[in-house]
């Protein structure tokens, strides 16, 4: 009888300790005892820990509740709001001690990996353009406060979210997020 994969136990661990300590921070050997496995597991699965990392990149993004933007039920500005609502809370939920993955990376690794980079600036234009379209639905509703482009504002307000998450980590506090939405407040709603 063929073993079971342990590939999902092994992402759900990568992700678990980078979120906590960083790449740098993290070995082989912190996944695989996180995942419950032996160490080797890994490289039955993965060809290298930078692959790894590029696996919990592309699932990070996903977690990122992208598909909220999506929603039709809610107007534009209230969806955008309930958006980065829905990534302030989740910041919270682990006392601003994680921060923001992509941030997390391209700090980290952009100078040392081009794997990761590339996974962090695609997940990073993504999620730029997926908030640029709900600001396209809003300017074409007439319900967008700002003279900026939605493309403009679209680049802004998750360049804006990155330096907030930021400053909420190393402050362990909302204080940043809550400057964030007085700001998006004062130019989206």
């Amino acid at each position: 009888m063929p073993r079971p994969s342990v590939r999902e136990q092994l992402v759900e661990a990568a992700m678990e300790c980078f979120h906590e300590r960083g790449f740098n921070g993290t070995g082989i050997q912190d996944i695989a005892r996180t995942a419950g496995v032996p160490k080797g597991s890994v490289y039955n699965h993965f060809d290298s820990k930078e692959a790894l990392a590029a696996e919990v990149m592309d699932r990070y993004a996903v977690s990122r509740k992208m598909e909220m933007l999506r929603d039709e039920t809610l107007a534009p500005v209230p969806r955008i709001r309930a958006h980065f609502e829905y990534l302030a809370a989740d910041l919270e939920r682990f006392s601003f001690e994680r921060g923001c993955m992509f941030g997390n990376f391209g700090m980290e690794l952009s100078n040392q990996s081009a794997m990761i980079r590339g996974k962090v600036d695609t997940g990073l234009r993504l999620w730029t353009s997926a908030v640029t379209e709900v600001l396209e639905e809003a300017r074409a509703e007439g319900v967008l406060a700002t003279a900026l482009t939605p493309d403009q504002l679209g680049r802004f307000l998750v360049n804006a979210w990155g330096g907030a998450v930021l400053r909420a980590k190393v402050a362990g506090s909302r204080a940043p997020l809550d400057g964030f939405f007085e700001v998006f407040d004062s130019l989206v709603a």
